[in-house]
C-alpha cells in the first residue's frame, strides 16, 4: 500500500513479486490461506488474471468454510466480471456470495451484495 501511495512502481513490483512468491510457496500447505491470494488479486492490474487469483482464494475459503472470505471474494469477482461485461457470471457469483453472507455479521458487505444482485437482476 505504501508503494501505491508513493506511486513507487519499482517498490510495488518488488512487493507484488514477494507476495506472489509467498502465495506460491504456501500453496497446498497448512500455511495456504485465502487472505494471501485475495490480497495478491487485489493488487493484480490485469482483470482476467485477478479473477483467476480470486477464484483460487475462493476455493480455499470454501474448503475452510470461511464464509466472510467467501462473501468478500465473491463480491470482488462479481464486480470484476461486470467490468468485463459478464453480467451472467457476475449474477452467478453474487448468488453464491449471497448464500455465504447469510452467516456473517458484516452488514455493509451483505447490503452491497444484495444491492448489486438486485440491480443486476432488474436489468436482465
Amino acid at each position: 500500500m505504501d508503494a501505491v501511495d508513493r506511486e513507487d512502481q519499482e517498490q510495488f513490483d518488488n512487493d507484488y513479486a514477494q507476495l506472489k512468491q509467498i502465495c506460491e510457496e504456501h500453496e497446498g500447505s497448512s500455511k495456504d490461506h485465502p487472505v494471501q491470494w485475495e490480497t495478491l488479486a487485489d493488487f493484480t492490474g490485469e482483470i482476467p488474471l485477478a479473477i483467476t487469483i480470486y477464484e483460487k482464494a475462493l476455493v480455499i475459503a470454501e474448503a475452510m468454510n470461511e464464509t466472510e472470505f467467501c462473501s468478500s471474494i465473491g463480491f470482488s469477482i462479481a464486480t470484476m466480471k461486470l467490468e468485463l461485461d459478464d453480467n451472467t457470471g457476475a449474477i452467478e457469483t453474487l448468488e453464491k456470495a449471497r448464500l455465504a453472507c447469510l452467516e456473517i455479521e458484516d452488514k455493509e458487505l451483505k447490503r452491497e451484495i444484495h444491492d448489486l444482485l438486485t440491480d443486476l437482476k432488474n436489468v436482465d
